[in-house]
């Protein structure tokens, strides 16, 4: 029992660091996958089998080489020179990403919650350094119930759209995109989420005792992954090609499903832009941990100052600013959001 808990707590933190918060909107999949029509299918797939294959061999080699960072794991595949380059353009990259996702958190409580922007930036912040106090145990623990929420709205999803008019439209949709951009969007896709996740990846699995744990770990998360692409997939084919207009799509099917739902799927998108923050400052933590003699609080607060500053310049996308349906008719704490 206590290894089928742990080789579930692996495969929720593995999806929960796959799933961003392009992902929870809807957006990202639109784009990589919902927009190719009927070869969706078949190239999410593709990109289940990757993500099943290549984030289970990141964990496992991170075991076996006892990898303390992303930038062991590195210099282990690409050598010793190359591989610091790969780690230190990784680094650059996620803290532009990390600062983004402050930035996003913010604006949440601005447009949804009627909060000040610099309220969501302490509460993500305070909360970030709290979890981070017990490493990658915590980070466990919060997937653990993050992700089954994410789970059931997917199922949620897939059962009332099983009874639309379009339910099987995810098999005939057509497309004007040549075969090229189709089946080069899930190996980009796949290619860029298990970048940002390695983080996570390689101390997961080098802090799991068993082997065998990791891999189903793998197996299971990968699989988790595909799961909520294809009922994502399926739900929004049934709405096309109107749904394409909307910045939020999966917002538009959950404002179908009333207003509990509405408020369930608002506070996931917060806590995949959280989830998404704290996984990252964990993984930059370790690698800068390596070259310093600091501990491992001062690193991650200077980190997040860092981050701080750079979120003030705002987030300006409105995939994640704006949940028009939400923000008219659901009305929480009093406020409409």
């Amino acid at each position: 029992m206590r290894n089928y808990m742990r080789v579930l707590q692996i495969a929720f933190t593995y999806i929960g660091t796959i799933v961003g918060a392009g992902f929870a909107t809807g957006r990202e999949i639109l784009q990589f996958f919902t927009q190719y029509g009927h070869w969706a299918t078949l190239t999410i797939l593709l990109t289940t089998g990757l993500f099943i294959w290549l984030g289970t061999k990141i964990m496992t080699i991170s075991k076996r080489i006892g990898a303390q960072s992303f930038e062991d794991l590195n210099k282990f595949l690409f050598g010793e020179k190359a591989g610091s380059w790969i780690s230190l353009f990784m680094f650059i990259i996620l803290l532009g990403v990390n600062s983004i996702m402050l930035a996003g958190a913010g604006s949440v409580f601005v447009e949804h919650l009627n909060l000040n922007y610099q309220t969501g930036l302490f509460v993500t912040m305070i909360g970030t350094y709290f979890i981070l106090r017990k490493g990658i145990q915590s980070i466990m623990t919060m997937n653990s119930l993050v992700v089954p929420m994410m789970l059931t709205l997917s199922v949620a999803i897939v059962s009332q759209t099983i009874h639309t008019p379009g339910a099987t439209r995810f098999l005939t949709l057509t497309t004007d995109h040549s075969l090229p951009s189709v089946w080069l969007a899930p190996l980009l896709y796949t290619a860029f989420n298990l970048v940002m996740a390695m983080p996570v990846l390689v101390p997961l699995g080098s802090q799991t005792e068993s082997a065998r744990t990791v891999k189903w770990g793998g197996i299971i998360g990968g699989t988790g992954v595909g799961f909520m692409l294809m009922a994502a997939h399926f739900a929004m084919s049934a709405h096309m090609p109107g749904i394409s207009q909307y910045e939020i799509p999966m917002g538009s099917i959950a404002n179908q499903l009333g207003w509990l739902v509405q408020i369930i799927y608002l506070i996931l998108i917060f806590l995949e832009i959280f989830s998404t923050f704290v996984a990252n400052i964990y993984g930059i933590t370790l690698q800068v941990q390596q070259r310093t003699s600091l501990s491992p609080r001062v690193i991650t607060l200077g980190i997040m100052v860092f981050c701080y500053f750079f979120s003030q310049f705002g987030f300006s996308s409105p995939a994640l600013l704006a949940l028009p349906h939400v923000r008219r008719t659901v009305p929480v704490c009093g406020c409409s959001v």
